[in-house]
C-alpha cells in the first residue's frame, strides 16, 4: 500500500528584531520592506513561496496533462532557516484522470561547505515524459505556465532510488554525479526488441555524470553583503549516462553523451540575440522512453484554430507530438528580441523573430513495436515571430515548417499560438 507523505506548511510572521545602527528608525525601516519584498519576489520568481522553516514549491499545486488529466498536490523543502548542514525535500500529488497518487521523499547533508558539497539520497514513484532529455547541473526551471505538459501524451511511470554528488570545483565550474536504480513502465502500449524477445518493462542501474562551465560569470556584492552570481554567456553544459547490464537486475546496455550551450548577444534592456545548441547521441539498446525527441509542441489536429494553444519557450511549435524520435540529434535555435515597443512607461509589447533547425536520426527503429516515428536524418526548419505582453503577459507567435518535412497541405505548416510571459 503507498504510504504518503504527509506535510504540515507554517507560514511563520514575527517582528523584526531590534538592531543599532547609524540611520534612524525611519530610514531603516523602509529599506528593510524593500529587501523583503525583493527576496520574496526572487523566491517566488524561482517557484517557492518562503515560510520560516520550510519552502513550499509551487510546481506541484496544478497542473494538467493528457494521461493525468488534473494534477495537484504539495511539495517543497526545508530552508537554511531549518538547518544549512542538511535539507529535506518531498512532495505528493494526485492525477483525477489515472486515479493515482504520485510522490517523491529525499533528503541531502552538507559534506564541505568551501565547496558547497552535498550528499543527496530519494525516492520516487512518478510519472516522466517518454523522450525528454534533462542535465543534473541545470539546476531548477519554473516557469508559473508549462504550456507542453497540456498535450504530452507519451509518458512512462518509473520508480527510481537515487544517490547523487553535488560538488563546486569552482564557482564557475559544477558538477553532480548520480547513480540511479529504477523500474520503467510505458503508460502507452509499447515493446522493445531485445535478443529476439520483447520486453514491456525496463529495469535500468544508471550513472550520470555532468558538468557546467560558465566561464563569463561574474560575481558581485549586493548592498546587503551577499555574494550574488551574475550570469555571462556562453555557457556550456556535458553529460555523460551510462546504464549498465546486469547490475541490479538491469536488463539493458546503452550509453549517451548530452551537449548544450546557450549564446546572448547584445544588450537585454535594448535588442539581443539568443542562440541555444542542443545535441545528443547515444549508443546500445535503448528503448524509446530514453529516446530523444526535439521538444514538439503541435498536437495532430485539422485546422489552425483547432491547434490554437499556448508556445512553449525553446519548444517546435510546427512539429507534432511523438512525430519523431532519435537516437542522434541535434537542435539550433536563434531568437531575435526587438526592442520593446515604448508605447507607455508600463506598456511594453515586444517582438521576437525565431529560427529553429532540428537534424537527427535513428538506427534501428524496427526494435520499437506498436509506435511508429519519422527520423529527422534530411533536417526540419520552422522560423516565425512572436509579439510578447500585449496583455497581461500574453502575446501571439506565428510559426510556420518549411524545407524538407514540409507538408502537403499549407495550412498544416502553421502554428498560431498564445505567448505567455511574466517577469517578477
Amino acid at each position: 500500500m503507498l504510504k504518503l507523505v504527509a506535510f504540515t506548511v507554517c507560514i511563520f510572521l514575527g517582528a523584526i528584531a531590534n538592531s543599532q545602527s547609524l540611520f534612524s528608525e525611519i530610514d531603516i525601516e523602509p529599506k528593510q520592506d524593500s529587501i523583503k519584498k525583493k527576496n520574496l519576489l526572487m523566491s517566488l520568481g524561482n517557484g517557492y513561496f518562503p515560510s520560516k522553516y520550510f519552502n513550499v514549491d509551487l510546481r506541484y499545486l496544478i497542473k494538467y496533462n493528457q494521461y493525468e488529466g488534473v494534477r495537484t498536490g504539495l511539495g517543497g523543502i526545508t530552508n537554511d532557516h531549518f538547518s544549512k548542514q542538511f535539507r529535506l525535500n518531498s512532495y505528493v500529488v494526485y492525477g483525477f484522470r489515472d486515479h493515482r497518487f504520485k510522490y517523491s521523499i529525499g533528503g541531502g547533508i552538507r559534506l564541505s561547505e568551501k565547496g558547497n558539497t552535498w550528499l543527496n539520497l530519494s525516492y520516487t514513484d512518478d510519472l516522466q515524459e517518454s523522450g525528454s532529455t534533462s542535465f543534473l547541473t541545470d539546476g531548477r526551471f519554473f516557469q508559473f505556465f508549462e504550456p507542453r505538459l497540456l498535450n504530452i501524451s507519451l509518458f512512462h511511470k518509473h520508480i527510481t532510488k537515487t544517490l547523487s554528488i553535488e560538488h563546486q570545483f569552482h564557482p564557475k565550474l559544477i558538477s553532480e554525479t548520480e547513480f540511479a536504480v529504477s523500474n520503467v513502465s510505458p503508460t502507452y502500449t509499447y515493446g522493445y526488441q531485445l535478443n529476439n524477445d520483447i520486453i514491456n518493462d525496463f529495469q535500468l542501474s544508471t550513472l550520470k555524470l555532468a558538468l557546467q562551465w560558465s566561464p563569463f560569470n561574474t560575481i558581485v556584492e549586493s548592498p546587503e553583503g551577499r555574494l550574488t552570481m551574475i550570469p555571462g554567456y556562453p555557457h556550456f553544459t556535458l553529460q555523460y549516462t551510462k546504464n549498465f547490464n546486469h547490475l541490479f537486475k538491469s536488463n539493458l546496455s546503452f550509453s549517451k553523451v548530452d551537449f548544450k550551450t546557450v549564446f546572448k548577444i547584445g544588450d537585454e534592456k535594448a535588442a539581443f540575440s539568443e542562440i541555444t545548441l542542443v545535441s545528443g547521441i547515444a549508443r546500445g539498446d535503448i528503448p524509446l522512453t530514453h529516446l530523444y525527441h526535439a521538444y514538439p509542441n503541435n498536437i495532430n489536429k485539422a485546422t489552425i484554430l483547432q491547434r490554437f494553444s499556448v508556445a512553449g519557450l525553446t519548444s517546435f511549435e510546427t512539429m507534432y507530438f511523438n512525430e519523431f524520435f532519435s537516437d542522434r540529434f541535434a537542435t539550433f535555435q536563434l531568437k531575435h528580441y526587438l526592442k520593446p515597443f515604448p508605447i507607455s512607461t508600463r506598456y511594453r509589447p515586444q517582438m521576437v523573430l525565431i529560427t529553429r533547425y532540428a537534424i537527427g536520426d535513428v538506427k534501428h527503429p524496427e526494435k520499437h513495436e506498436n509506435i511508429s516515428f519519422g527520423a529527422l536524418n534530411k533536417g526540419y526548419t520552422e522560423s516565425g515571430f512572436e509579439i510578447n505582453k500585449l496583455l497581461f503577459g500574453f502575446g501571439l507567435s506565428l510559426t510556420y515548417r518549411y524545407g524538407a518535412y514540409h507538408l502537403p497541405d499549407f495550412d498544416d505548416n502553421i502554428a498560431f499560438k498564445f505567448t505567455f510571459n511574466v517577469t517578477l
